[in-house]
């Protein structure tokens, strides 16, 4: 509530977002399919309501964000150099961190660029974005250390003056800061090695952490009758398959719990993402 508040409520709404966990054991190495579609589905609500969109990852999971975005009908344009022109519906930059860049230079970069957009960016939002843990090492949920495939996109989201929202499901993610360390070692695997410190101002947990987009969605959909439409004209079983089928398809994307390309996410079959996208979808027929 919190979250979409924030959003519906501002009054010049410019939104940044930030996914891509990459899998090093996967078959092929990719991309992990959830997130992606959360990212994809939520920038092209975002944009068919006319607020501003922009769209960040690292260089291994670009092309996957990039096939996803472009599937859901919002194509981005790589900001090569981060740039500060003013947002057009049909231009969603995408920010390209590289895993072995100039941090410093780079980061600072892309938040010049969030901070003299017209307007500026107001909203951060993370999804299925893998954080430091204590240690400063970044994991995955099978407790391997992932750092050298991440690039530290969190910079990004804790030293950007926007509001940040983090959206994920393991413990590993960005916001999960906001929860006290027992609660994830006591009820995650591994959670005492991956639990990530960094924090957000607003923190959305789910099952996947793509249908913490899809609630997000519904939320502000529900919060802002004349923004309804745009929003979720496109969400629907039959455009999720086709991001999910591009993603898996091209081998751009695996289930982050197989290691496969498959028609599915975190391990469940998509018939059963679709009955979570049903229910939500009734809740906002419902509202």
């Amino acid at each position: 509530m919190g979250a979409a508040f924030s959003i519906a409520q501002h009054p010049s709404p410019h939104i940044a977002i930030l996914t891509g966990f990459f899998i090093p054991h996967g078959t092929p190495p990719a991309a992990e399919t959830d997130g992606l579609i959360g990212c994809a589905h939520l920038a092209a609500g975002l944009v068919r309501a006319e607020i501003p969109v922009r769209l960040v990852t690292d260089s291994l999971c670009a092309n996957a964000v990039l096939r996803a975005c472009q599937v859901a009908g919002v194509p981005p344009t790589i900001n090569y150099q981060p740039s500060t022109i003013n947002h057009q519906p049909s231009h969603v930059p995408l920010d390209i961190l590289n895993v072995n860049s100039n941090t410093d230079s780079a980061v600072n970069a892309i938040l010049n660029s969030w901070d003299h957009s017209l307007p500026p960016v107001s909203h951060v939002i993370s999804i299925e974005r893998a954080g430091p843990s204590f240690d400063g090492k970044v994991r995955n949920m099978r407790g391997n250390d992932i750092t050298a495939y991440t690039a530290p996109l969190h910079l990004l989201f804790t030293n950007s003056k926007a509001i940040s929202i983090a959206i994920g499901d393991g413990g590993n993610e960005l916001g999960m800061g906001n929860l006290p360390r027992e609660l994830v070692i006591n009820n995650i695997k591994n959670g005492a090695e991956i639990a990530c410190v960094i924090k957000s101002d607003y923190l959305i947990i789910s099952g996947v952490s793509n249908w913490g987009a899809f609630g997000l969605l519904a939320a502000l959909s529900l919060l802002r009758p004349d923004w309804k439409h745009g929003l979720t004209v496109g969400l629907n079983q039959l455009s999720d398959y086709q991001i999910l089928k591009t993603i898996v398809d091209e081998k751009l994307a695996v289930d982050g719990v197989t290691g496969l390309p498959d028609l599915s996410v975190d391990g469940l079959p998509l018939s059963d993402h679709h009955q979570i996208l049903a229910e939500i979808l009734a809740l906002i027929v419902d509202g």
